[in-house]
């Protein structure tokens, strides 16, 4: 299971990435851009995701993604359990979701291609 300190591990390695604490809910953000937000309690996770590709995401598993609130839909951003999140795949959604809103040289500095 993942929990906020593996997600901030991560986040700390990230050029640029800062941790803010919001309302009771912890953010991860690029400037004022969030990435990754945890819920109060948490248990879920948001992360930026492009909005055409999130349909195909919650439907390969449903299970494990479901789409934000209403109102931020219009955001590029899907949500997902986080007891149901192992670590590598962590490592990939919290990575893609950071490398969405960093420079795009800065994120082939830091990943590659």
């Amino acid at each position: 299971m993942v929990t906020v300190a593996d997600v901030r591990a991560l986040a700390r390695t990230l050029p640029r990435s800062s941790e803010h604490l919001i309302r009771d809910r912890v953010k991860f953000r690029v400037g004022s851009i969030v990435y990754v937000a945890f819920s109060r309690d948490e248990e879920t996770m948001g992360f930026g995701y492009p909005k055409e590709q999130r349909d195909g995401l919650i439907a390969g598993e449903p299970d494990l993604f479901f789409l934000p609130g209403v109102s931020d839909q219009r955001f590029n951003w899907v949500c997902c359990h986080v007891a149901r999140l192992d670590h590598g795949y962590m490592t990939e959604l919290v990575t893609e979701a950071w490398r969405m809103v960093v420079p795009k040289f800065l994120a082939r500095q830091r990943l590659g291609s």
